[in-house]
């Protein structure tokens, strides 16, 4: 009875305070219609970005990709093993613990992408890098979960939706292009079309933070446990890129473009997976910790960015005030740097 008084009627799952409720049909149209206006705003976001990507750079990028290398380390590399870390340290439960190196194991999401250009990071190489990761995740997915979720479950009862993830490459590279092809052949509209889309990129990050509110709207509680390590996730993510990508000699924008990269996960993916692997019984415990990442690692970005447009503010507008300008005027100028963009290790 007591259950009753805490649970609503129509819930599936009950487990204490803890309630997974069917959804609903106005949630379901919901559901489609935002998801397909996001799609398309995300789209055109995508394209603005595009319009500041110059197309020598980026297949220069792609032709000696050592900042996509480090990038491939942090996404591949340090997201997995620090999941796998904060699992065991924590001591969760296993389904609990699988869906989060499912989240570590997901490729970068498009809105670092956005959140790079906030802070004047290279993004030549966000789009590279957020492209490179959704197309190795075909594989790299499938073998980070195999390596760190062994203790746990065995890997082949996850489902990868790889038409998901193809989908999510076709999103990204269309729209990217068209917009480096408008940079190309008309560099004064791509400026226009870049401010424009900076705005809208930033109205949409909140706009999808609001409609996964609207959606998750369903009450449960899950152990404080998964609250921290949504907390500290997205923050290791981060500082963990951001002093990789120092420690491998590349220059303070690209160190900001490579830590956004890194914590910035594709979390609409991890929250397909777990659905797609997991009884109605399992998602009771697990299904809201891609939305704790997702809050978090929104929050957390948009500090790191008021950080960093204070501290323009505080040091001077003129970016030759900045470390990076003092940085790039001791770089060499050699053939491959003026090839590259730089794209190389800083000489000590």
């Amino acid at each position: 009875m007591s259950d009753r008084n805490i649970c609503v009627d129509n819930a599936t799952v009950c487990s204490g305070a803890s309630c997974v409720v069917p959804e609903s049909n106005f949630n379901n149209v919901l559901s489609v219609v935002l998801s397909t206006v996001l799609t398309i705003l995300l789209a055109m976001v995508m394209f603005s970005m595009g319009c500041n990507v110059e197309i020598k750079k980026f297949l220069g990028h792609m032709k000696r990709p050592w900042g996509i290398c480090v990038g491939f380390l942090c996404q591949f590399g340090i997201m997995p093993l620090m999941g796998f870390i904060l699992s065991v340290a924590f001591d969760i439960l296993p389904v609990q613990a699988v869906v989060v190196l499912i989240m570590g194991c997901c490729p970068g999401g498009t809105a670092s992408n956005i959140l790079s250009y906030w802070v004047d990071g290279d993004m030549d190489l966000s789009v590279s890098m957020t492209t490179c990761s959704t197309l190795l995740a075909l594989g790299m997915m499938p073998l980070c979960l195999l390596i760190y979720t062994k203790m746990w479950v065995d890997s082949g009862s996850i489902v990868i939706p790889y038409d998901n993830i193809g989908t999510s490459l076709v999103a990204l590279v269309v729209p990217v292009s068209i917009g480096m092809f408008v940079n190309h052949k008309w560099p004064q509209k791509a400026k226009i079309i870049l401010k424009i889309g900076s705005i809208a990129g930033a109205i949409l990050i909140v706009l999808i933070a609001v409609v996964g509110g609207i959606l998750y709207q369903s009450s449960w509680t899950i152990e404080p446990n998964l609250w921290i390590i949504g907390t500290i996730f997205p923050v290791a993510g981060y500082t963990l890129g951001f002093l990789l990508a120092r420690i491998a000699g590349q220059p303070w924008h690209r160190c900001r473009t490579v830590a956004f990269e890194t914590g910035m996960q594709n979390t609409q993916l991890c929250s397909t997976i777990v659905q797609l692997s997991f009884t109605p019984e399992e998602l009771s415990v697990v299904f809201t910790f891609p939305l704790i990442y997702s809050i978090f690692q929104l929050a957390f970005a948009a500090i790191f960015v008021g950080f960093y447009v204070a501290y323009k503010k505080c040091h001077g507008k003129n970016k030759a005030e900045l470390p990076e300008s003092k940085e790039n005027e001791m770089e060499p100028e050699s053939p491959s740097y003026k090839t590259n963009g730089g794209f190389q290790p800083d000489e000590k």
